[in-house]
């Protein structure tokens, strides 16, 4: 990050460096389209960040504390589009970013693939990226500063460690998020490393509660032998519950259901007995994006990737884990 742009925005991020920031979770809504925060400041680092969408009460969480961060209070001038889930109107929002020449792009790609062109505009213009939570596959070099997120593949080795160890005769029908989506890909890889042999089927339920309920609706007509589901994320597995019962079965009795995410929802699940493991994938980070972001605007040396911790639950989770739960 040499470049004379970088530079000039070295000094921009330096005149905001004395504002400092107690950094907290959870705020604003899931509302589409774009936002500006106010009262951002001429010393104010500019960003644009781009949010996939509002699938889930994980995205919803993230965005939450993306913008709890990113305030003009602690030194930025966030501008935010929610992409509604579409990477058409993503790649559009990059592209208003450039036009509008904020101080560093951040966003949560839809999928991995086909940022190839916008990317190398961005790059060309001098802007820095931050990409979060999800990655791309690009042909572009070097296309972003740096990474922060979950390891979504761990997410999914510890899922399948769990039904290794809990229930290795069992047939595993898994429920995936958006294909191609980086933790669609990741979560499967290492899903199917530890227990890929139990699985007897796949869909996705795009990471939603309605198309998860739909695909599991078909998975117990087309694999009758199912008898526990991997879900990619929290708000399909409850999706899931909603189809078990309507068959006729128990869920985390006769249908055992492993996910990942641990949003309140689904340890709620959890405890009610309807799930039976959860892998958490956090999504509030807002307080280390917002520290990357203005190192990577002041043209400091920044990790390439930033991992969030993150945690297992199991049916030892009591009521009172989910009411301290902040998302």
């Amino acid at each position: 990050m040499s470049s004379p742009r970088t530079t000039r925005r070295s000094f921009v991020a330096a005149v905001g460096v004395a504002t400092l920031w107690g950094l907290s979770a959870c705020g604003g809504g899931d509302a589409a389209g774009s936002e500006t925060a106010e009262g951002g400041g001429s010393g104010a680092v500019t960003v644009g960040f781009s949010q996939l969408g509002a699938e889930s009460g994980w995205r919803t969480a993230n965005t939450e504390s993306v913008k709890a961060a990113l305030t003009s209070a602690n030194g930025f001038d966030l501008k935010f589009v929610d992409a509604q889930q579409k990477q058409e109107n993503q790649i559009k929002a990059l592209r208003d970013f450039v036009a509008q020449d904020v101080d560093v792009i951040a966003f949560s790609p839809v999928i991995e693939t086909g940022w190839d062109e916008v990317l190398q505009e961005i790059k060309d213009s001098g802007i820095p990226v931050v990409l979060v939570d999800r990655t791309v596959d690009t042909s572009v070099k070097d296309p972003y500063a740096t990474w922060i997120g979950a390891d979504f593949e761990q997410e999914g080795k510890t899922a399948g460690e769990w039904v290794a160890q809990n229930a290795p005769d069992a047939k595993v029908f898994e429920l995936q998020g958006t294909l191609g989506s980086g933790a669609q890909v990741d979560r499967e890889k290492g899903f199917d490393g530890v227990v890929g042999k139990q699985v007897v089927g796949k869909a996705s339920g795009n990471f939603t509660r309605a198309e998860g309920k739909t695909a599991v609706e078909a998975a117990l007509q087309t694999y009758p032998e199912t008898n526990l589901i991997f879900t990619h994320n929290d708000d399909m597995g409850l999706g899931a519950v909603e189809a078990i019962e309507a068959a006729g079965k128990v869920p985390g009795k006769d249908v055992k259901i492993v996910s990942v995410d641990g949003v309140r929802d689904g340890l709620q699940a959890l405890v009610d007995g309807k799930f039976n493991y959860v892998v958490e994938c956090n999504p509030v980070f807002g307080d280390q994006l917002a520290t990357l972001v203005k190192d990577v605007a002041a043209g400091k040396d920044v990790p390439k990737e930033t991992i969030v911790q993150d945690k297992a639950f199991d049916q030892s989770t009591t009521q009172a884990d989910v009411d301290a739960r902040k998302y």
